[in-house]
């Protein structure tokens, strides 16, 4: 592992008491600009993760995220190391230029009047109750909902898909190998479903996600039946945990801003996506992005060799307050950088415009009919704050709009 000099801060980052959101990463990063880690090294600064990120000299370095953890073998072992997550060079590009036409943004674009539709159906289910366990009534069902729209899957099928795509979601925490036995019991019935809705649409072709995957995997340069699999598989945990896991985190981050709350509910169309990209850079579901070296060289005051492991702190990248102003506060009227909270460079993630669009329903949608969003007390539960997090359980009590804003449509 590179290091300069013993004064370079130190973060335990397997520690189970270890949050991205402590004071001891906000130390850190007002020390040096990284730290080290006993997992390689952290970059902490904004200007250093917009550079590293996008880094040719380094490669997505999650291979080895189940070795680091103890897991060695097993299908999930297997199966992330064949996943488009940790895939590079040709194999990357190729199977990424092949699944592109699937996340067509005008596709995608053209399912929003339907993603606005299932929140306001969500909201009507307990909006009178004036308390709701928003994991289990909206960011949950949302979520896997808007997948199964996508896909082309009965939407009556989302517990299924949620219960799935939650329990593989727990390799990517630092608990994985504790969680190991579960979620290869999880992947491999996410792998039967994936078969069958292959074989569904390869006899019955749609216009959905699904047939357009199929339909990269017909003639000449196309994905294998094992490429086809593999990526519906990472869509299926990938796509729902995500955005179930933001969404939560949006609401913490507007519970400690009202005012934000209310001028989103205000102006829902004009501030939605800034809603999205602020909760984005404020309280990312993902808190860390890595990679590995490949080729020697040099940032800074540091000499990175080929083998090392670089963490770039999604989280404390974008809440640096040398570049951002009032740096840990959503801001719907801020002319703000870009986050990296979805990655940077040629692993940008492919599915970044799936979760932006769904986000941009769901926020407005809750805005317009929820006002005095509060938790209640011992209300909520989390994962840790490493790796991905998200709520548990997150029980917040409101008052319900008396009306909804004019431009709320």
């Amino acid at each position: 592992m590179p290091t300069t000099t013993d004064t370079v801060p130190y973060l335990d980052i397997s520690a189970s008491d270890f949050a991205m959101a402590s004071e001891a990463v906000r130390d850190a990063r007002d020390a040096h600009w990284f730290a080290r880690t006993n997992y390689g090294i952290a970059v902490l600064s904004y200007e250093d993760v917009s550079t590293l990120m996008k880094s040719p000299r380094m490669i997505q370095g999650s291979a080895r995220w189940p070795q680091h953890h103890g897991v060695h073998d097993g299908l999930f072992h297997d199966w992330w190391a064949k996943n488009l997550l940790v895939l590079e060079g040709e194999d990357h590009h190729r199977i990424r230029r092949l699944a592109n036409p699937a996340f067509s943004p005008r596709k995608i674009k053209a399912l929003g009047g339907r993603f606005d539709e299932l929140a306001h159906e969500l909201i009507d289910q307990w909006i009178d109750n004036g308390e709701v366990e928003f994991v289990e009534g909206f960011a949950a069902p949302f979520a896997t909902r808007v997948l199964c729209i996508m896909l082309g899957i009965d939407e009556k099928e989302w517990p299924t898909i949620n219960r799935l795509a939650s329990t593989v979601g727990a390799a990517l925490g630092v608990n994985i190998k504790e969680e190991i036995g579960a979620i290869d019991a999880a992947l491999e019935e996410l792998h039967r479903y994936a078969d069958q809705l292959i074989s569904d649409r390869q006899q019955n072709p749609k216009d959905d996600f699904v047939t357009r995957l199929v339909d990269a995997n017909r003639d000449g340069d196309s994905l294998s039946d094992a490429q086809l699999q593999n990526l519906l598989v990472l869509l299926i945990f990938g796509g729902m945990d995500t955005t179930r896991n933001q969404l939560g985190l949006a609401i913490q981050s507007f519970i400690r801003q009202p005012h934000q709350w209310e001028l989103l509910a205000e102006r829902p169309q004009e501030l939605a996506a800034p809603a999205v990209e602020e909760s984005l850079r404020v309280n990312p579901t993902t808190r860390w992005v890595t990679r590995e070296v490949v080729e020697t060289f040099q940032h800074k005051d540091l000499t990175f060799c080929p083998g090392d492991t670089v963490h770039m702190f999604t989280y404390a990248s974008g809440t640096d307050p040398k570049v951002f102003t009032d740096p840990t506060r959503i801001n719907l009227e801020a002319d703000r950088k870009p986050h990296y909270a979805f990655g940077g460079g040629i692993h940008h993630c492919l599915g970044h415009f799936v979760a932006r669009s769904d986000m941009q329903a769901a926020l407005p949608a809750l805005a317009t009919r929820l006002t005095n969003l509060r938790i209640v007390a011992g209300g909520d539960e989390w994962m840790p704050d490493s790796g991905n997090t998200g709520p548990v359980r997150l029980n917040i009590a409101f008052d319900k709009r008396a009306t909804v804003t004019a431009n709320s449509g």
